[in-house]
């Protein structure tokens, strides 16, 4: 940070004592002439300087023709100008040390060639200054709870509650629809920043230096890509250890990462995949329904931290069976199941008048509206101390008398010891306000709520396990799982023009493959041949292999292993530096038809070998490891190792993928065979 002890960062985006908007605009309803517009509505008591050489009066205020002529220099500029005119702007604030700067204008990497020749220009400008920018592209920065409404988005006009959610996004008029659908409903949010093409400050900076501020509790960012995922892990690690919530709606990336790839991990992981593993591992809930946003944040808060090795435990609690089904079914397709009561809960529920039926769901039926049975339900089944969260689905009732039936809700919500949340299916404007105003998680749709439980359960934040591996960088790929410790079949590698029949060390049959640079995907040439029993099948292989033209001019040789026996699977192991996230390593079926299958665990890199297993776990079709219909049970340990110690090649920079596939996994306690295996350096 560049600011003195007086001024950090989060002081000059939030709570500047002087604004500078440079190039503001006499019309209150454009871009440029908006923010002085919501300035002045929102009664900001700091100093604000227009800075417009054409005019003498803007909006009523005085001028300044250049930012030199101001009689201080600001805390925040806001350049409202064309790209055009942004460079000598950006050069005039780093002169004076202005601590921040933000860009409202676009035409930049986005538009070309010409665009990024600008921002580096920029960039080079900020080189060692005491000057950060916030953008390009940038709406602006909103502190609702100041007056602090730096921003071009006429969203942020008008009279708005005063939330505990911060909310940062890479796309500015995103921000209007979170702050106008939350409006709707009586919720608000703390402050907005739009942080644009993020030439300096990324969202992980400007998230990271709020996280002190006792008035923010948690986060809501809307994502286009994940450009500085080291720090925005690190930032969400260190909000969770605060008890500070972060969620997430997250764009489809690019193919260009998986289009770039060389091997089966790269095609056939999804591009989304990469960084949905990512979110979750990093303990941000990922939301898929814009309008579960806030909410979740709420939802994240209230559930607390749950350890990752342990299952969440749900129940249901309603007064509509209908509007209950349909959650449950909702959550079930997300692959969220609700919990059965325990027999002591039954019992104490009966004794109490209710009764509990033979579905996972407690329908209190038309009962539940009164006040004193929702009571005695919630305190039995919020007091067993079976569930992390109760989810109470309220009926008609909710409409017609909003505040009697949500008064049992909030009673409880406040004494419980576990987390509660609220589903209102009818349109219940009055009972949802109460609920939130309370603190109570509430939602208005079905699958909006599963949504925002599915991501909440399944996102928890993941430790990476130390990974102390050094690894000479050029090595055979053969030699590199040597190196991290994956058995592999012996084998014997021949010269391309060898003539004599081949004195191999171990007996046929055996498998022969071509070998070289270049031939990433031998199967695919024709480069593979299994089974070959005798010198003479040997020789004649051999002999195709040099006819074809499709080896002509390569430098290959030949390597020849013996055919593994007594296999139980063939499992794909991957390892990928994802150009966002980082290091990956990926477990899918292996083979031939690898890439056809749409089933893969995935874990950001390295992995415990405990981790691994966890892996192996949620492959489903490695339940053949558990023995089959007669066949041996599979050595999962061994895979688990094998795993593990690919995943290793994190630590290892000259590394961009590796893969093995296929590994054989042998019978229990027989091991793996890494029987074929790529390498992609740098």
């Amino acid at each position: 940070m560049f600011y003195s002890s007086e001024l950090n960062l989060a002081d000059v985006l939030f709570r500047p004592r002087s604004i500078a908007l440079v190039g503001a605009s006499d019309r209150r309803d454009s871009p440029a002439g908006r923010p002085l517009a919501l300035l002045r509505e929102a009664s900001y008591e700091g100093r604000v300087y227009v800075v417009n050489p054409k005019f003498s009066v803007v909006q009523g205020e005085q001028t300044w023709d250049d930012l030199s002529d101001l009689p201080e220099t600001p805390d925040h500029v806001y350049l409202l100008g064309s790209s055009t005119t942004v460079l000598a702007a950006v050069q005039a604030c780093v002169a004076l040390e202005v601590p921040v700067v933000t860009i409202l204008a676009s035409g930049f990497s986005e538009s070309g060639p010409q665009g990024v020749a600008l921002e580096n220009e920029i960039r080079a400008a900020l080189l060692g200054s005491r000057t950060r920018l916030l953008g390009p592209s940038s709406l602006g920065v909103v502190n609702f709870q100041n007056g602090c409404r730096l921003s071009a988005n006429a969203a942020c006009a008008g009279e708005f509650p005063v939330g505990q959610q911060l909310v940062v996004s890479h796309s500015g008029s995103i921000i209007g629809a979170l702050v106008t659908r939350a409006r709707s409903r009586g919720a608000g949010f703390a402050g907005l920043v739009s942080v644009g093409s993020e030439i300096d400050l990324t969202m992980a900076d400007i998230c990271a230096s709020t996280l002190s501020e006792p008035s923010i509790t948690g986060y809501i960012l809307f994502l286009e890509h994940l450009r500085d995922a080291d720090r925005l892990r690190r930032f969400a690690a260190e909000a969770r250890s605060q008890g500070k919530s972060v969620v997430a709606y997250k764009l489809g990336r690019t193919a260009e990462a998986a289009k770039l790839s060389v091997s089966h991990t790269g095609a056939m992981v999804g591009e989304d995949q990469f960084a949905a593993t990512f979110l979750r591992e990093s303990g941000i809930a990922r939301i898929h329904h814009i309008d579960a946003l806030p909410e979740a944040v709420t939802l994240a808060r209230v559930l607390g931290d749950i350890p990752q090795q342990r299952t969440v435990s749900l129940a249901v609690v309603g007064t509509t069976g209908g509007g209950s089904a349909m959650l449950v079914d909702e959550m079930a397709l997300r692959g969220v199941h609700v919990s059965r009561l325990s027999a002591s809960s039954v019992q104490d529920l009966s004794q109490s008048g209710i009764r509990y039926g033979d579905g996972s769901v407690l329908d209190l039926t038309l009962a539940g509206t009164k006040a004193e049975v929702m009571s005695r339900a919630l305190d039995v089944v919020a007091g067993s101390g079976d569930f992390d969260l109760v989810l109470v689905v309220l009926g008609s009732s909710a409409h017609s008398r909003p505040q009697a039936t949500v008064a049992p809700v909030i009673e409880a919500f406040q004494k419980a010891s576990c987390a509660i949340a609220v589903l209102v299916m009818p349109h219940a404007p009055e009972a949802l306000a109460l609920l939130l105003a309370a603190g109570v998680p509430a939602f208005n749709a079905p699958e909006v709520c599963a949504d925002a439980i599915q991501a909440v359960f399944k996102a928890r934040y993941r430790d990476r396990p130390e990974n102390p591996l050094a690894i000479p960088a050029r090595r055979r790929p053969e030699e590199l799982l040597d190196a991290i410790g994956i058995a592999r079949p012996p084998e014997v590698l021949a010269s391309w023009d060898t003539e004599e029949p081949l004195a191999l060390p171990f007996d046929y049959p055996v498998v022969m493959k071509v070998y070289g640079e270049g031939l990433l995907h031998k199967t695919d040439v024709g480069g593979v041949v299994l089974g070959i029993a005798t010198p003479y099948e040997a020789a004649q292989v051999l002999a195709q292999w040099k006819a074809s033209e499709v080896f002509d001019g390569k430098e290959v040789r030949i390597q020849i292993q013996p055919m593994v026996r007594g296999v139980v699977a063939e499992v794909l192991v991957g390892f990928l530096r994802d150009r966002e996230v980082g290091p990956v390593v990926t477990v899918a079926m292996g083979g031939i038809l690898a890439e056809l299958s749409e089933q893969r665990v995935l874990r950001l890199a390295p992995v415990s070998v405990a981790e691994a297993r966890e892996m192996i776990s949620e492959l489903a079709p490695l339940k053949v490891l558990d023995g089959y219909r007669g066949k041996p049970r599979g050595d999962r340990e061994a895979l688990a190792e094998a795993i593990a110690a690919l995943s290793r090649l994190a630590a290892c920079r000259e590394v961009v993928e590796a893969e093995i596939n296929p590994l054989m996994v042998l019978a229990e306690g027989k091991g793996v065979a890494a029987v074929d295996v790529l390498v992609q350096g740098k």
